[in-house]
């Protein structure tokens, strides 16, 4: 993705996750994990949504990175219907931000039904900054109810015509926690001719 891009493998609960890492020319103001699509639908951390948020915070000064959930490229174990690609999550946040550092959390589709897992922990254990949802997968999810103290630093963006998940799931997710979702015209659910759109939106998130 640059000429700052590093692969790893860390360690999880069902063997080896892969990871790629992103950093920023200046020293890093934090971590950004970003999660990925549905690895039963070709969901993998090389995905062009995932890819362009992690552009957007290296842009921003973070460190990105992105991981393979269980079963997805060379990341061991199998798809555990978001209840182990939790805590693989918090298995990559446990390895690449030391307690008590800045973070920042993001998710597309899938991801984001993973990430809302862990915001209410992430947020104990971390000084938790910025969430990014993304097509957030209120349709075939639980996606978990965003704790009240977050919603200053959330950004949920979705497109108008998604056909994956409904914009009107996702506000039925929304409006009991009065939390606004950023619609994208005629966006769909991958944004095709409209990341370089979504990532300035994400960009302007991180700056604010």
């Amino acid at each position: 993705m640059n000429a700052q891009t590093f692969r790893m493998s860390l360690a999880g609960a069902a063997g080896a996750i892969e990871a790629l890492q992103d950093d920023p020319a200046e020293l890093a103001k934090g971590v950004a994990v970003i999660c990925h699509p549905h690895p039963l639908f070709a969901g993998t951390m090389d995905n062009k949504v995932v890819q362009t948020l992690a552009r957007a915070f290296v842009q921003c000064g973070w460190r990105a990175i992105r991981f393979n959930f269980r079963g997805v490229g060379a990341s061991a174990g199998v798809y555990d219907e978001g209840r182990g690609e939790a805590d693989d999550l918090r298995r990559v946040i446990a390895q690449s931000a030391p307690t008590g550092s800045t973070l920042a959390i993001a998710g597309f589709s899938f991801g984001s039904f993973v990430a809302s897992q862990v915001l209410q922990e992430a947020a104990q254990s971390h000084d938790l900054q910025k969430i990014v949802f993304i097509g957030t997968a209120t349709q075939r999810f639980a996606v978990q109810p965003i704790p009240a103290q977050l919603h200053d630093k959330l950004l949920a963006v979705h497109g108008e015509n998604d056909d994956t998940v409904s914009l009107a799931s996702v506000m039925d997710w929304a409006r009991p926690q009065n939390l606004p979702i950023t619609v994208v015209p005629q966006g769909g659910h991958f944004f095709h001719g409209q990341l370089p759109l979504l990532r300035s939106l994400v960009v302007r998130h991180l700056n604010s």
